[in-house]
């Protein structure tokens, strides 16, 4: 099957999304252990592994910890004239800071997830977005607590005990490892793809493979190999991603983002700041499992308020562009354009603020 032209709602049987669910669980799980825990053919699972991720459809690579990478975040919602939106949204997902970017529905307002110093963060806040005429509103919330992200999100289509027994034992949160750079070497190359092997790792780096393998092996004990199986989740029968902006009261903030982060839907909620204080990020089937999330599930919390936004389309998904739009009005790229601290600086100053 050609993945790259098929229909993406029609392209992954059932046993391509157990393997995706496989990869949601441990993504460096060895393709030995995952054919074991399926029942199926190692020669399967590395030639199905291989087919996915050849064409693009699949990527794992390394989240950094929920709490250190959430907290502090910016969630930003950006209204744009019809149009822009594309131009836009790959000016954002250009900048190495933006992880998240989204396309909503309606086509004039995009989604993204900001991880910066106050610098970069001014610079795009004041500076940048405000100099691009084809941006009419920014709204800017911060995380201000993190119930669940995308790393702790499984699709279901494991049963319990096959995901228990794929499951890596939880490391316990740990005071910060000093990190030298050889150990920033190596979480780089994860952060791009999760799934090398121990010896690409150690040509990539140039460092023996045997100290390769005890550096992971100190990064899995202390929880710094959390991964992230990047995939439309349209291939994975889920054809609505949703955010829901809720209002709820300061006193049941925690009891309602703690139930939230434990179902099956939601692969992300979070404390934030402005007129809504908790976001919460589901994928439904369709828009009639939408609704019933939102009267069955939402309903009983006593949410006071809902404002439901739906993504049309995923453009970077944990660091990773999904797809790339026609090629992009050149001005709106260069004035978004992110510049981090080892770029050169850009002969033409950035538009004022």
């Amino acid at each position: 099957m050609d993945l790259s032209t098929a229909d993406p709602d029609t392209v992954l049987d059932v046993l391509d999304r157990r393997l995706v669910c496989a990869l949601q669980v441990d993504g460096r799980a060895e393709s030995g252990r995952i054919a074991e825990v399926l029942g199926v053919s190692v020669r399967t699972v590395t030639r199905r592994l291989t087919r996915m991720r050849r064409a693009g459809v699949l990527r794992v690579v390394r989240l950094p910890d929920v709490e250190d990478a959430a907290v502090g975040a910016l969630l930003l919602r950006v209204r744009v004239l019809r149009g822009t939106v594309d131009a836009i949204a790959q000016a954002l997902a250009d900048r190495p800071d933006v992880p998240f970017v989204d396309v909503m529905l309606g086509g004039h307002e995009i989604g993204a997830v900001m991880l910066s110093d106050a610098g970069a963060r001014d610079r795009l806040l004041y500076g940048q977005l405000p100099a691009t005429t084809a941006v009419t509103e920014t709204t800017t919330h911060a995380v201000l607590h993190a119930f669940a992200d995308a790393g702790q999100w499984r699709a279901g289509h494991l049963t319990e005990e096959e995901a228990a027994a794929l499951a890596r034992p939880a490391a316990p949160r740990a005071v910060p490892l000093p990190l030298d750079g050889l150990d920033r070497a190596l979480l780089a190359r994860l952060g791009e793809d999760a799934r090398q092997s121990h010896a690409a790792l150690a040509v990539a780096v140039g460092a023996p493979e045997s100290t390769v393998r005890r550096r992971l092996q100190r990064f899995d004990e202390t929880g710094l190999l959390r991964t992230h199986a990047t995939v439309d989740p349209r291939l994975l029968g889920m054809a609505v991603d949703a955010n829901l902006w809720l209002d709820v009261l300061p006193g049941r903030l925690a009891e309602v983002g703690t139930a939230l982060a434990r179902h099956p839907q939601v692969h992300g909620v979070f404390a934030t700041s402005g007129p809504a204080n908790l976001l919460a990020t589901l994928f439904c089937a369709d828009h009639g499992g939408l609704y019933r999330f939102l009267t069955d599930t939402l309903g009983p919390l006593g949410v006071a308020r809902a404002e439901t936004t739906i993504t049309a389309r995923a453009v970077k998904r944990a660091g990773v562009l999904l797809r790339r739009p026609g090629t992009p009005c050149a001005p709106a790229r260069r004035e978004l354009r992110a510049r981090s601290p080892e770029s050169p600086r850009p002969r033409a100053p950035l538009p004022a603020g």
